[in-house]
């Protein structure tokens, strides 16, 4: 079963985390143990973030294969497009599917932030619209050389998720509706479902689908959320997104006497939320976990979905072979700050 039948079919809210690959060897013990501790919690899938600009698309792939071949859960790669010519991105888009990956969440990415005078490449792919499109190009292709290439998209159809802003993409400067077009557009690429940008308001959310829903969009919206337990966290990805966090929240927490007040209290916000997108109809959460296992195990406990940050792996859960990674005797770029699905798209 791909994910994309997962998420249409599921009697109960699909649970999913964004995972960002180790930056260095040292740091891959401490990602895979975060890993098998998300893993307690029986998520339906996984998404791997690409890097900045793509840099770590090795690695990438790398930990994808590794959670398809040693773990119980599906995985997901981000693939980003921006700043890169589209034979490249054709080129990348073949190695993942020749190492078997059947799942991604296409992305425009991040223009760099550092280069003033930047311009996209003319014969690049300008958005993630275009990204989809160039997925199922790629794989038709495939398909259309290779016999074994056609049984196998056959018995594991290619499975597109995309980003959505339900407030807007102020990095784009695009409202709500905007979005709601643009997002009906990659339904119409081949888009499988969508996996909203983070938010701290439930009508947030609520209003955007009731419009994509108006507007035509049938793909199923994920909510994607970010754990509010760590204020600093809250200020930065409001730096990096856009994103307005939730000031009142942010001052009470700032205002908490130690690290566990702050994350007892940013659970509680974080469960009220989620909660209540979940009754109004959402067909799923997906997490942003900053590679951090305890807020996102607790709020999935909160709103009665599994977790607890003491649960037991899974049974006869395979350990991934630390030792073949490719972050082992190779240097990699460093991630961005911040997760590929908050990328301008």
């Amino acid at each position: 079963m791909s994910i994309a039948d997962i998420v249409d079919s599921s009697v109960r809210p699909t649970v999913s985390f964004e995972l960002m690959p180790p930056r260095n060897p040292d740091a891959a013990p401490k990602f895979w143990t975060t890993v098998r501790q998300l893993l307690t919690a029986r998520p339906d899938f996984m998404s791997v973030t690409y890097g900045a600009a793509g840099t770590d698309r090795a690695t990438t792939r790398a930990v994808v294969t590794t959670l398809a071949r040693q773990t119980p859960v599906l995985p997901i790669a981000h693939l980003t497009c921006v700043g890169a010519t589209r034979p490249h991105v054709a080129e990348v888009i073949d190695e993942f599917l020749a190492s078997g990956v059947r799942s991604f969440l296409a992305l425009r990415g991040d223009p760099p932030r550092d280069q003033p005078d930047w311009r996209p490449p003319s014969d690049g792919v300008h958005s993630s619209i275009e990204l989809v499109a160039l997925l199922r190009e790629v794989e038709a292709n495939r398909c259309d050389r290779s016999a074994a290439s056609a049984l196998r998209g056959a018995a594991r159809p290619l499975t597109i998720a995309v980003a959505t802003f339900p407030g807007g993409n102020r990095a784009a400067g695009t409202t709500p509706a905007q979005e709601v077009e643009h997002l009906l557009a990659k339904q119409e690429a081949g888009a499988s479902f969508a996996i909203t940008q983070l938010f701290y308001e439930a009508d947030t959310y609520l209003s955007f689908v009731e419009s994509a829903r108006a507007a035509g969009v049938t793909i199923p919206i994920l909510a994607g959320v970010l754990p509010t337990t760590d204020p600093a966290r809250l200020r930065r990805v409001e730096e990096l997104t856009g994103v307005p966090a939730p000031s009142a929240l942010v001052r009470e927490l700032e205002s908490l006497p130690d690290d566990e007040a702050r994350h007892r209290r940013g659970i509680e916000a974080s469960a009220g939320l989620v909660s209540a997108v979940l009754e109004a109809g959402a067909p799923g959460l997906h997490i942003y976990t900053f590679n951090k296992s305890r807020p996102a195990l607790d709020l999935l406990e909160g709103v009665h979905l599994g977790g607890g940050s003491t649960g037991p792996a899974p049974a006869g859960l395979a350990e991934p072979d630390l030792a073949s990674g490719p972050w082992v005797g190779a240097a990699h770029a460093q991630l961005s700050s911040t997760s590929d699905t908050v990328a301008v798209d």
